[in-house]
Parts: C-alpha cells; sequence; structure tokens
C-alpha cells in the first residue's frame, strides 16, 4: 500500500478513536455502579465487571489515539510506523470491543443476517450500558472492515522478515 492511502486510514482511525474516546470518558465520567444498580438491579461482579470491560476499551483507545497522533505528527511520515499501530488497534481496540478479555459480553455472529446489534450479554443489563456499546458499534465495525488487511499482511511481513 502507498504512503498516502496507509496516511489516510491512520487519519481515519485518529478520528474515530478520539470520537470513541470522548464518547467512552463521557459515559465513564457519569456512570456509577450505584447508577447501573438504580436503573436496573442486578448482579454485582457482573456489573462491576461490565464498567471495568469499558475502562480497559476506554485505555486501549487512548493508547491507540495517542500512537496515531505521534506518528502523523512527526515530518517525515514513517509507513512501518503507521502500518504497526493500525494492526496493533485491530488486536487491542477493535478485537476488545468485540470480544473482551472480561467476557462480559461478546459479539453474535448472526448478526450480520439479521440487521441487528452484534454485542450481546451473559445477563441482563441496563439500557446505558447496552446504548453505549450501541452507539459505538458502527464505527467499530466499519474500522474492522477497514483494519482487517493488517491481520494478515502485517502478519505475514513478520513471518516474512524472520
Amino acid at each position: 500500500m502507498g504512503n498516502t492511502i496507509v496516511k489516510s486510514q491512520l487519519e481515519d482511525v485518529r478520528d474515530f478513536l478520539g470520537n470513541t474516546v470522548d464518547k467512552l470518558e463521557q459515559f465513564l465520567n457519569e456512570m456509577t455502579y450505584s447508577e447501573l444498580q438504580q436503573e436496573k438491579s442486578g448482579d454485582e461482579a457482573y456489573y462491576k465487571g461490565l464498567l471495568s470491560g469499558i475502562r480497559r476499551l476506554l485505555v486501549y483507545c487512548e493508547e491507540g489515539l495517542e500512537t496515531c497522533q505521534i506518528v502523523l505528527k512527526n515530518e517525515v511520515f514513517h509507513k512501518a510506523a503507521a502500518e504497526k499501530t493500525l494492526y496493533r488497534i485491530y488486536h487491542q481496540c477493535i478485537e476488545e470491543y468485540f470480544s473482551p478479555k472480561s467476557d462480559r459480553w461478546y459479539e453474535d455472529s448472526r448478526s450480520a443476517y439479521t440487521g441487528k446489534n452484534s454485542i450481546k450479554f451473559h445477563s441482563e443489563v441496563p439500557e446505558s450500558i447496552t446504548s453505549i456499546l450501541k452507539e459505538l458499534e458502527a464505527g467499530f465495525q466499519s474500522v474492522r472492515e477497514e483494519l482487517d488487511f493488517y491481520e494478515t499482511d502485517y502478519r505475514t511481513k513478520m513471518m516474512q522478515s524472520k
């Protein structure tokens, strides 16, 4: 891929991450465990785990955003650094959204066929949790499709360099 294409993708991802970070920060700054319980009474450990998973996603997105900004700020654009950044964002941010390490929610792979949101929960959750993840889903889907290339291309490059 040419430098301009990779740079354009990095700029798009930077914008996506900036928007995502803003929304997640706003949500987490306003939402507490107690408010979730008031909204819908539920399992304490599960609710705290949901908030923890969203915080982890926010941290990954913040780190990805910062890295994008650094790579784009350099006077000389380093394509290899940009590709590595996009690969890392795919594996941290995108995968954490669709399949979090905490396993508090998961992606329903059949959703593409039903036209419904793909994020499902193991238990019932307050509407505010459902809303924030639904609000972010289209952006994550779009970026995943855009960066899917790096899943195979970057790994192939690493294997060839050994």
